[in-house]
């Protein structure tokens, strides 16, 4: 069997090897990509002959997907898998997993780091004291005591709900599955429409689909209070990103925390949020802990021995 990684993961390759061992051992070919390529010949090429492929959040085309004769099974090193053409993989018979549960703890750490950003100015205060200048003018908020409101209650949202609990926030949540977790918090389910009423900071946890995208839109973003935060290291199209950069320029809404966009970064100097006040961008960081980066390596790993057992977890498609 040929299993082929299409691009990086994060960690050395000899780290890879060494994770994917046992599988070599069984007398399977690991063929290593340190490059990403998106060029979809190039791709055609490096597929050719794998039976299974591991890329992390690499675009992968139908195209290139129904080029790969052999193709039995594909392991996502990530959590959302809306960059697969899943609908090509349903065609052709094609088992999907992906990496569940390797980035919650990253991902909920940066919620909270772009929220305390956001409250305590820490960005432009940084930049202020290294030009010898003083915190006046830029206000201090804390998060105790806050409304925080959770969009998605998967393994992520209950994360952030945990440590807003010790923060000392007051949660609410919204999902379209309910979860018994939340629940055995004292955590109450909301309509999305209560939520950002009520909510003083807002933080979002869903996957994308056609059913979330543009989930926070402009009449959405409209029923926030004018002093809400809005936190986003889910996808950056669960939000409408220019009807929320117009609601900061003209302060509907106090301010925002984003890390994830409507297309992965290097960004436009002229996208919508980089040109308004009191946002912190990362170019999608939230999952990036070298911690994570093991995580997620033992994870696909082991999910290619899953299947061959005939015992596939973490399926998206079969």
């Amino acid at each position: 069997m040929k299993i082929v990684v299409l691009e990086p993961l994060g960690i050395s390759e000899e780290d890879i090897r060494k994770i994917a061992s046992p599988i070599i051992k069984d007398g399977n070919e690991l063929v290593v990509y340190k490059d990403r390529i998106e060029d979809t010949d190039i791709l055609k090429e490096r597929v050719m002959g794998a039976d299974v492929l591991i890329i992390a959040n690499m675009p992968l085309k139908g195209e290139v997907i129904k080029s790969a004769e052999n193709l039995k099974m594909i392991s996502v090193a990530f959590t959302g898998v809306d960059h697969v053409d899943i609908n090509a993989c349903l065609e052709k018979n094609i088992v999907v997993c992906n990496a569940a549960g390797y980035s919650t703890s990253s991902v909920a750490e940066l919620t909270y780091g772009l929220m305390l950003s956001v409250f305590r100015n820490i960005v432009p205060l940084d930049k202020i004291t290294r030009e010898g200048k003083t915190k006046c003018g830029y206000g201090q908020t804390e998060i105790l005591g806050k409304t925080l409101g959770i969009i998605g209650t998967g393994a992520i949202g209950i994360k952030v709900a945990e440590i807003a609990q010790v923060f000392g926030c007051k949660v609410i949540a919204y999902s379209r599955s309910k979860k018994s977790e939340i629940g055995d918090m004292g955590i109450k389910y909301v309509s999305l429409d209560k939520l950002l009423k009520e909510s003083d900071i807002v933080s979002v946890h869903v996957p994308l689909t056609d059913e979330t995208k543009y989930l926070i839109n402009k009449e959405k973003i409209g029923l926030m209070k004018r002093s809400a935060v809005i936190i986003n290291t889910a996808r950056g199209s669960i939000i409408d990103n220019k009807a929320l950069a117009k609601a900061l320029k003209e302060g509907r809404i106090a301010g925002a925390g984003i890390d994830v966009f409507d297309n992965e970064p290097p960004l436009e100097r002229e996208y919508d949020l980089l040109n308004v006040p009191s946002v912190v961008v990362t170019p999608h960081i939230g999952f990036a802990t070298k911690e994570a980066m093991v995580r997620r390596a033992h994870i696909v790993i082991e999910n290619i021995a899953k299947w061959k057992e005939g015992n596939p977890q973490n399926l998206i498609s079969k």
